[in-house]
């Protein structure tokens, strides 16, 4: 996938509002969220199974999935949760007033004003779950993901291969390996497209592609976001809440 947003500063698993590039590597390849928006707009969990609010919605209970591992073998659990969330409370989690761990695969979330949409927003691609405490292994892409980092060179390009054993194992996760290259210019990357030099890129205009056979333009084409190769396989349903189709392409797409 030929990208734009990247930056030579880019951290993986920096706390901010990275660029595209950043966001696909994060909530669609290396790392997971505990919740998911699905291709059809529905909430779906990812590392959370289940969950439950009190009346006023500013009380929120999780339960966390079981036997997830990271990529370097330890276990996921609601300490890497309460460690991901702690420097998202200064800016995206702010409502946030305080995260408690009530168990190894539970977590509990008070807000300071009731919100019923919380475990949506628990979908945004900054509230990927990271290995809890430990920098270092966030940095370099340590994650529960379908896809274990290979390679990341900042703002050019990131080599990921699939994890041989995964919670979705059957459900999604169809590439032996995912390569991401930054390109900032659109008519760069639709060039590399229709070259078919990459399979997908982001982009919000059909005009620099020219003859568009054998082009998909997604979520549709009066209201596009992307443009992929024809021999890319697709879901009945394709999401467009983010370009990428919810940034999940590289877990829902396949080759035809």
């Amino acid at each position: 996938m030929a990208l734009s947003g990247a930056s030579r500063d880019d951290v993986l698993g920096q706390v901010g509002t990275p660029g595209l590039f950043m966001q696909v590597a994060t909530a669609g390849v290396l790392f997971d969220t505990l919740t998911e928006i699905a291709a059809d707009g529905t909430l779906h969990g990812e590392l959370a199974v289940a969950w439950h609010s009190n009346a006023d919605a500013t009380r929120w209970e999780f339960d966390l999935r079981r036997n997830v591992a990271f990529h370097d073998g330890r276990f996921f659990s609601a300490d890497d949760v309460q460690a991901s969330f702690a420097p998202l409370q200064d800016g995206l989690l702010s409502d946030v007033e305080s995260v408690e761990v009530a168990g190894s695969q539970r977590i509990i979330i008070h807000l300071r004003d009731g919100d019923p949409q919380f475990p949506m927003r628990l979908s945004h691609p900054q509230t990927v779950i990271l290995p809890g405490g430990d920098a270092a292994s966030a940095a370099a892409g340590v994650g529960t993901g379908l896809y274990r980092l290979h390679e990341f060179r900042p703002g050019r390009h990131l080599v990921a291969y699939r994890v041989a054993d995964h919670y979705k194992d059957g459900r999604a996760g169809w590439f032996d390996s995912v390569e991401l290259v930054s390109l900032p210019a659109d008519e760069v990357r639709a060039e590399a497209l229709r070259d078919h030099f990459v399979d997908a890129v982001d982009l919000e205009h059909p005009a620099d592609l020219g003859d568009l056979e054998n082009i998909t333009l997604l979520p549709r084409e009066d209201f596009m976001s992307t443009a992929v190769d024809q021999r890319l396989a697709l879901p009945a349903t394709v999401g467009s809440r983010w370009p990428m189709d919810n940034l999940r392409a590289a877990e829902r797409w396949w080759m035809a």
